[in-house]
């Protein structure tokens, strides 16, 4: 929390509900635990009203960020906004191209999540899928590790991922797992056909949950004694294998 810069966050509840009334796309809301007067009620009711994500955390978390009178309530503020998920789908195939998207399932560090969203930009992906909650924040440090990439790439922020993958099959986009819970190789997959790749968090990859839905997994192959790539590092090498298919 330390590293955020000022402008990345506004605090005290009327400030706040003024921010999501502007328009502004907030990350998150931060709310002091046990905190119920009518001020942060009429917060978290404009937070719903506008799909703000809401963490109710101890005020312990809430001073790391700042010493200043945050009224119980901290925001953070996103650094782009985000896109409609049927838009860019449809989008693409107006266009004439095989969709080609990014999910990442709780990748949470923010120069992770820039640096995918950098390769990304450069490989031609039309979009990358988040999760409402539990993804990294989109900040000033994320935009300044994508190189400003972030300000071109469509960021798509999803409810369920569960049901995002659903209706991307539905869709007609194909689902792969990068993961290395498989003996295929992602080299060995057609990525030629519309196609969302899904990346995990570092600790545990994929959920289960999710990799049930997939039509497909393929894993990049490691030589060494290291078990896995960085997550930037393995989106890197899966989306430009779809990148040298298509070529």
């Amino acid at each position: 929390m330390k590293n955020n810069s000022p402008k990345d966050f506004v605090f005290g509840a009327r400030a706040i509900i003024e921010t999501i009334q502007s328009g502004k796309e907030l990350d998150k809301l931060l709310v002091q635990k046990n905190l119920s007067n009518p001020l942060i009620k009429e917060l978290i009711q404009a937070a719903r009203d506008f799909r703000v994500p809401i963490v109710q955390v101890p005020v312990e978390k809430l001073n790391r960020v700042t010493r200043k009178n945050h009224q119980g309530a901290i925001a953070f503020i996103s650094a782009i906004q985000y896109a409609s998920l049927d838009h860019v789908i449809h989008e693409a195939y107006h266009s004439g191209k095989e969709p080609l998207l990014l999910m990442l399932d709780r990748v949470t560090d923010v120069r992770n999540f820039g640096a995918i969203a950098r390769s990304a930009e450069g490989a031609g992906v039309d979009a990358i899928i988040v999760p409402f909650r539990g993804g990294a924040a989109i900040n000033s440090d994320a935009m300044k590790t994508s190189a400003g990439a972030l300000n071109y790439m469509p960021i798509c922020r999803e409810d369920h991922l569960g049901s995002t993958i659903q209706y991307l099959k539905d869709s007609g986009i194909q689902v792969i797992a990068c993961t290395e819970k498989t003996d295929q190789l992602i080299y060995e997959l057609n990525l030629t056909v519309p196609v969302c790749i899904i990346l995990g968090s570092e600790e545990d990859g994929i959920s289960a949950e999710y990799l049930k839905l997939c039509d497909h997994r393929g894993k990049i192959p490691m030589k060494g004694h290291i078990g896995s790539l960085n997550v930037s590092v393995s989106s890197a090498l899966a989306i430009y294998e779809a990148v040298r298919q298509r070529g």
